[in-house]
This record gives C-alpha cells, sequence and structure tokens, in this order.
C-alpha cells in the first residue's frame, strides 16, 4: 500500500504516490494490475519531488549566492575600478589639457603686467664729402674733403605697465661720436641723455580698459579648474554608477539560472506525468514553452551582463583577464546611508558643487571682459610725463679757432662716467608734460566689442542659472532616493518572499492536480520579476547616493591637486 501524509499546519509535504487506501480495499482486484504499472512510475517520480522540495526548503539568498558564485568573471573591486579609471579616462584628460591652456593664458594675460629690460647697441659709420671750409677734413685729390664720423649709440632701460594702465619708463641714451672733422672740439664725444617717462590714460585703457583681460583669464582658469574637479568626479560616479549596474546584471543573471533549471525540472516532472496519464500533452506544451523562454531568458541576461562588462572595461581601459569572459564584482552596494536634512543638503551642494563653480567662474569672466570693454569705447585722453637730464663729456684737442684764427682748446676731459653722473645729478635737467587726445568717429569698433561682450555675459548668466537650478533639482530627487531606501528595501523584500511563497505552493498545487502547469510557470516568471525589481531596489539608492557624492563635491580634497 502506498500512503499520502496528511497536510498538517506547519508544513506541506509533497504528494509520494496519489492513491486512496479506501479505494484499494474495496476495488483490489480491478486496480492491482494498474498499480502495478504505476509502482515503478511512483519511485520515478521521488526523486524529482524531492529534488523540488529541498529546492523550496533551502535558504533562497544562499542558492542565489551559490549561484552568483558559479559565474564566471575577473574579480574587481569598486575601488580599482575608480582609480584605473581616473588614469586612462579621456574627459578627465581632456579636462585636464583644458586646465592647462586656462593656465597657459594666465600666464600670457599676467606677462603684460611684467617689468621688461631693454637694450639696444649699433654702430654707424659715414663718410660725408664737403666743400666747405668749415667742415674740415680729409683732402681728396679732386680737391674735396671728405669728414668720416664713427658713432657708436647705446639705449638701455627699463619699463613697466600697471593694471592700471599706468605706463613708466627709465631709459638711458649714450651716444660715442668719433670723427676726422678739424672743428670737432672733442674726439671722441660722449653724450648722454636719461628720462623717466610716464604715461596715465583717463579714459581708454584705464583699470578694467587693461586689467580686463587677465581678470577674465584668471575666472576662466578657475572654471577649467572646476571642471576638471567636476570630471574627476564625474567619472567616480560614472564608475560606481555602472558598477552597480553590473552587481545588477549578475545578480539577475544568477535568478535566471535558478529559474531555468526549475523550468528544466518542472518540465521533466511534466513529461513523467504525461506519461503515466496524470497530464495531459497541453501541460507539456507549457512547461516545453516555459523552458523555451527561459532559456532565450538566460542568453539575455548573460548579454546583459557582458554589455555592463564592456562599460566598466572602456571606462577603466583595461579587458579582463586572460580567459575571464567578463568582470565581477566583489563589493556589495551599501544598504544604509545616513542622510543630513534636506535644505542643508541643498546648500552643500549650492556652495561645493563643482560643475556650479565652473559656470560661475565663467559669468565672472564675461564680466571682466564686458567691463574692460565699456572702458575701451571711450576716447583716449592720456596724460604724459616726464624728467630727465643731459651729460656731455669727451677728450678736448687743440684746433684753430675760426672766428679768430688763434690756436683754442676745450677744457673737457673725461669719459662715460662723467655723462652719467651728469645726468644722475640732473646738472642739464629736462622735463615735459602734455595731454593726448584721441576721438574716433562713430565709436563703432569699441561700441560694437562692448555690445558683443555684454551678450555673452548675459548668455552666460542664464547658463549658470540653468545649472544652479538643475542641481538644486537633481540633490532633492537624490535625497528623496535616501530617504525613501529603507521602505524600498522593504517593499522589493517583501515581493521577493511573496514570489517565493507563490511557487511553493504553486508546485505543490500541481502536484496534487489543483493547478495547471501554466499557471505555475505563471507564478514563475513572476518570482524573476520580483527577483529583478530586488536588485534594482538595491543599486538605485546607491546609485543614488553616488550621484549625491559627485554634485556635493564629496571626497575630493580642496587642499590637494587632483
Amino acid at each position: 500500500r502506498f500512503t499520502r501524509e496528511e497536510d498538517t499546519e506547519e508544513a506541506v509535504r509533497p504528494v509520494r504516490v496519489m492513491s486512496q487506501p479506501e479505494r484499494i480495499g474495496a476495488q483490489g482486484a480491478l486496480y492491482l494490475p494498474a498499480w502495478a504499472l504505476l509502482l515503478p512510475l511512483a519511485f520515478a517520480l521521488v526523486p524529482h519531488a524531492a529534488a523540488a522540495a529541498d529546492l523550496l526548503e533551502t535558504n533562497p539568498d544562499s542558492t542565489l549566492t551559490v549561484t552568483i558564485q558559479k559565474i564566471e568573471g575577473a574579480p574587481i573591486s569598486l575601488d580599482e575600478a575608480q582609480r584605473l579609471a581616473l588614469i586612462q579616462a579621456t574627459g578627465v584628460r581632456e579636462a585636464e589639457a583644458a586646465m592647462r591652456a586656462a593656465r597657459g593664458t594666465l600666464r600670457h594675460e599676467s606677462g603684460a603686467f611684467d617689468p621688461e629690460l631693454f637694450l639696444d647697441a649699433h654702430r654707424v659709420g659715414i663718410d660725408q664729402p664737403t666743400a666747405s671750409p668749415f667742415s674740415g677734413g680729409d683732402s681728396l685729390p679732386s680737391g674735396a674733403s671728405v669728414v668720416r664720423t664713427t658713432q657708436t649709440q647705446t639705449s638701455t632701460g627699463a619699463r613697466v605697465k600697471l593694471p592700471t594702465g599706468t605706463e613708466l619708463s627709465a631709459s638711458l641714451l649714450t651716444t660715442k661720436s668719433e670723427t676726422n672733422s678739424r672743428f670737432s672740439f672733442l674726439n671722441p664725444e660722449y653724450d648722454t641723455d636719461g628720462l623717466l617717462s610716464v604715461k596715465q590714460p583717463l579714459l581708454k585703457g584705464f583699470g578694467p580698459g587693461t586689467w580686463g583681460d587677465r581678470s577674465a583669464a584668471a575666472r576662466e582658469f578657475e572654471a577649467a579648474r572646476a571642471r576638471y574637479e567636476d570630471a574627476i568626479l564625474d567619472v567616480r560616479a560614472q564608475v560606481e554608477r555602472s558598477y552597480w549596474d553590473l552587481y545588477a546584471a549578475e545578480r539577475d543573471y544568477g535568478v535566471q539560472l535558478i529559474i531555468r533549471g526549475r523550468a528544466q525540472s518542472l518540465f521533466d516532472e511534466t513529461r513523467l506525468r504525461a506519461g503515466t496519464g496524470l497530464v495531459g500533452p497541453g501541460a507539456v506544451a507549457n512547461a516545453r514553452v516555459f523552458l523555451a523562454q527561459q532559456e532565450q531568458a538566460v542568453l539575455d541576461g548573460e548579454e546583459a551582463l557582458d554589455q555592463v562588462s564592456d562599460r566598466i572595461a572602456t571606462l577603466i581601459g583595461k579587458r579582463p583577464e586572460a580567459g575571464a569572459p567578463r568582470f565581477k564584482p566583489t563589493n556589495e552596494p551599501p544598504r544604509e546611508f545616513t542622510v543630513e536634512p534636506e535644505e542643508s543638503l541643498v546648500v552643500r551642494a549650492l556652495r561645493e558643487s563643482r560643475e556650479l563653480h565652473g559656470a560661475e567662474r565663467v559669468l565672472a569672466a564675461a564680466r571682466a571682459r564686458t567691463s574692460g570693454a565699456w572702458w575701451n569705447k571711450l576716447p583716449a585722453l592720456d596724460l604724459r610725463g616726464s624728467l630727465g637730464g643731459k651729460g656731455l663729456s669727451g677728450i678736448g684737442r687743440d684746433f684753430i679757432n675760426p672766428f679768430t684764427g688763434l690756436p683754442d682748446r676745450i677744457n673737457i676731459d673725461g669719459g662715460f662716467d662723467d655723462t652719467w653722473s651728469q645726468v644722475r645729478k640732473r646738472d642739464f635737467p629736462t622735463w615735459s608734460a602734455g595731454l593726448s587726445l584721441s576721438i574716433p568717429i562713430g565709436f563703432r569698433a569699441g561700441a560694437g566689442d562692448h555690445q558683443r561682450l555684454r551678450a555673452e555675459a548675459d548668455q552666460a548668466e542664464q547658463q549658470m542659472i540653468a545649472t544652479r537650478r538643475s542641481l538644486e533639482e537633481r540633490v532633492r530627487a537624490g535625497y528623496r532616493e535616501l530617504v525613501h531606501a529603507s521602505k524600498r528595501m522593504e517593499a522589493a523584500q517583501g515581493g521577493v518572499n511573496a514570489s517565493l511563497e507563490q511557487v511553493r505552493i504553486g508546485i505543490l498545487e500541481y502536484r496534487y492536480g489543483k493547478t495547471t502547469a501554466f499557471e505555475l510557470t505563471r507564478v514563475a516568471a513572476d518570482l524573476a520579476t520580483a527577483q529583478q525589481r530586488f536588485s534594482q531596489a538595491l543599486v538605485r539608492t546607491a546609485k543614488a547616493a553616488a550621484d549625491l557624492k559627485r554634485l556635493t563635491s564629496e571626497g575630493l580634497n580642496p587642499t590637494k591637486p587632483q
């Protein structure tokens, strides 16, 4: 005799053999041949039923963990993925190059206010024919004379342009003249001019008109640095989001492998039951269709897992090790988060966000250029002035005074040092002062530049406002994601538990003949959907936390260059 254990409230065990003892006792002779035929089938069904029972009684989380551990892949941690991505990320390298270019532009514009030393030296020789009796010189066969003059000039000094537009210059010009003229009283003769000059723009070129480009370059460098830091944060966030996508894809793939295994067991058992006449061919067809669907779902899940792995490989610039088909995550998404108040989080994001800092610095650069263009559209009115001195020295020589006809001599005997001393002491002072005015007719060039730059500043302002609004919106959305994290996880876990219970009951009811294979395949598909939703709930919160870290510039050391 084959009996069925009675159902209890604590557990429901699968049927070993579907029979009625009372019916065997009443009609034993009639049913004996049939039971003799069903006896081998009964023993054949026991292993499948036991396997199903073991599968249902196993901890679902442990079963999924074991399945995921068997999936092939090269292990990689989140920190390692982020480190590799920052080394080769094209976005970071591009932002770094843009920052270096902005630094070069700033250095160029700052160089306009660096002091400048200058030196100019040249030597000139002139043979001047002359017929004047007052010129002197060497006589030619033709009767004329030639005055040979050699001059050596040196000019040296320093000049600087201040951010206010003021131009300061200090120069020293020295000339050494040598000649064969009999009427040159000094040979050689040294002449020196010293000059301190100043030029102060009063309209065009004053203040912002001069330092506007340098100020704009400084703001643009700050914007480029903020964009570079934001690129670092963005790559970290992208890698972290893709990493959690890889975790979810691997988990979904593991769930699908379990569902495929159950579909195979269901199909095998349905064929055995159909061979005994317990179910019809429709049940076998339903089980076969479900198995085919799950086979396709396994292939789709594997492709999705490989695609996410390829995305991570692109981000980090490295393929999995030889023999490994894909990357395999070693970290699990965190399930607990500390969330500060919403308004405090928004204020911190607006204060620390590198994305917003970049937009604000671009606006500041545009405004600096606009201010400079406003001054430079005005007429040029410059105040000029200078103080200087002259010096004369040389070696005196005897000569015949052309007016008296008597020998004479200039009582000067010195060199360059004497002329420089005279200039320094201003023995022979010079000075100048004046105004220079230039008025363009129409003012079209300067006014056009100012109009263009003002429009660009307005455009930059609107972009900054849009960035600020978008930032606040994303921060509030991320805050709500984290606030609802625990409830979302509880709901997803409840859905998985309910689906597992549906599958367990469905298998028992199917073996009791209370439901069809079609209904069993439906609840199994619901289990896969519930597991996928649980995976999404796991990574959704982690990805929201990664986005908030980027928006608030968390993890970026402001005192250490990245």
